[in-house]
């Protein structure tokens, strides 16, 4: 039998656990609803939902996307039907379901994260907050939350302060040194920490002779952005106590045993969801087969093996 459970709050009073590591990321895999008539959701670690703001969002103006042959350049803008439909139409789905289903959570002030963290306390069937820094403070000019220590901080610290659920900290790659914004996180009482959040990037049509997207710079993630997401990771884990959640370019079971190898307690896959809607069931089954093959029992004996 090999051990496949995590812990992902375990400073939590009611923790969080896995039936394993694997787990889809927001944005990604929809509600989740819309992927349960693809394939068996419920072999997952959990399923994190895509943004949720305190209103409905219509997002970016078209185009959105951008394939490369590493990956994707999006520019969604966090379209979403807002939380009140969240809690109205989604919750009593999910709380019908064994998969524990986390909600990604933004919002433009500190006020707003607060108003939509309170919100989904106590909702049936969701089981944590993933909190989205990668969006700009309007109070503060337009500076994105996760750029700044002190405003991640606040953010963390707001959003504990009204929920009483398990709360995840979504780091962005778009910064100096994550590992402050780690700490500063973990310091104000975050659970876990998640990384990493698209990498800011554009597309030039040459022929027309200006930018692809409508938004003009959108997020670039896949398989191009893992050593980043990966070497982030494990600087990360070396300076925070709480679990580290590996995200970026992950599509294969060597991945995610690279991103737990590096320190992560568990893996998001993302883009790859897109292109097969199995992917982290694929995943799950490769670090099965690939722990088989090297004898080993329990998923935590994989976790921080690369870290001097």
């Amino acid at each position: 039998m090999i051990e496949l459970s995590v812990q992902l709050a375990p400073k939590h009073p009611h923790g969080l656990i896995l039936v394993n590591p694997v787990m889809t990321a927001a944005g990604t895999f929809g509600y989740g609803i819309e992927y349960s008539q693809l394939v068996d959701i419920q072999r997952l670690g959990a399923i994190i939902c895509k943004g949720t703001t305190a209103k409905p969002k219509e997002g970016n103006p078209q185009p959105r996307l951008v394939e490369f042959p590493f990956g994707l350049l999006n520019s969604i803008g966090l379209q979403n039907i807002g939380v009140d439909a969240v809690i109205k139409e989604k919750a009593p789905v999910w709380a019908k379901w064994q998969v524990p289903v986390i909600v990604n959570i933004a919002g433009e002030t500190v006020e707003e994260y607060g108003e939509v963290a309170s919100k989904l306390d106590g909702v049936a069937g969701i089981r944590g907050i993933e909190v989205n820094i990668s969006c700009p403070n309007v109070k503060a000019g337009g500076v994105e939350f996760g750029t700044s220590p002190h405003l991640a901080a606040e953010v963390t610290a707001t959003v504990k302060a009204r929920t009483s659920l398990p709360v995840i900290m979504k780091l962005s790659p778009n910064v100096t040194d994550i590992a402050e914004i780690a700490v500063a996180v973990a310091e104000a009482g975050a659970d876990a920490v998640s990384l990493i959040n698209t990498i800011k990037g554009m597309a030039i049509d040459i022929t027309k002779k200006k930018p692809i997207l409508g938004n003009i710079t959108g997020g670039l993630s896949g398989p191009g952005i893992k050593p980043i997401a990966l070497y982030m990771v494990y600087q990360v884990s070396k300076v925070v106590d709480i679990p580290v959640v590996g995200c970026g370019g992950i599509v294969s079971g060597s991945d995610a045993i690279e991103f737990l190898m590096a320190g992560a307690t568990a893996v998001q896959l993302g883009t790859a969801n897109l292109s097969n809607p199995a992917a982290a069931l694929d995943v799950l089954e490769e670090i099965k087969i690939f722990m088989e093959k090297e004898k080993i029992s329990k998923i935590s004996d994989l976790i921080g093996v690369a870290k001097n």
